[in-house]
């Protein structure tokens, strides 16, 4: 996991998750939500043929466009 600041003072975090269950989701918006994080998005990977996601990458942003905290 890594964070980028973009130039307006927007903090940047995607969180990749290779085990896509409800409960590693939850735990993943938790956990950086509380850290003043703001959820933006989902994106799901999955292997052709298979409708089961083999990953995720969440996006989150903080800083100036969210408010920070």
């Amino acid at each position: 996991m890594a964070a980028e600041t973009a130039d307006a003072g927007t903090e940047y975090k995607v969180a990749e998750l290779t085990d896509v269950t409800d409960q590693a989701v939850e735990e993943m918006l938790n956990r950086w939500t509380s850290e003043g994080y703001r959820f933006e998005s989902i994106h799901f990977v999955t292997q052709p043929g298979n409708r089961r996601p083999a990953m995720a990458f969440i996006f989150f942003t903080r800083g100036a466009a969210s408010g920070g905290a």
